[in-house]
């Protein structure tokens, strides 16, 4: 199984509607043991990541009013890939390839209001 990264919008009633991936979008976060190995390491928590590492527990939920804020750890880690791909034993493409995924989502969904899950 993988983690895939959605933009959800809220309804009137505060229920929220995972939108389709546009055609040419990867929802692809990482493999489902990345929660813990990746996402949820010590190194990126050492970073002062405070997003990503939820998925070592439950899937992350990123509230619209909070993209902004995420997006500063998605450049955060990019800044840091290298150091965070040694650290966890992972080639630094497929770590930045994922963040690329979880970043388009991002944008997309600071774009139209909406928030990001990654489950």
């Amino acid at each position: 199984m993988t983690l895939a990264v959605d933009v959800f919008l809220r309804d009137a009633d505060g229920q929220w509607n995972v939108l389709d991936v546009p055609e040419g979008c990867n929802d692809s976060a990482g493999f489902e043991n990345w929660r813990e190995t990746v996402w949820g390491s010590p190194a990126v928590r050492a970073l002062g990541a405070t997003y990503l590492p939820v998925l070592a527990s439950s899937d992350l939920y990123v509230e619209a009013s909070d993209v902004p804020d995420f997006l500063r750890e998605l450049v955060l880690l990019r800044a840091h890939l290298d150091d965070v791909a040694a650290a966890v034993g992972e080639r630094p493409d497929l770590v930045g390839s994922r963040l690329d995924n979880i970043e388009s989502a991002a944008l997309r969904a600071r774009k139209i209001g909406g928030g990001v899950l990654i489950w």
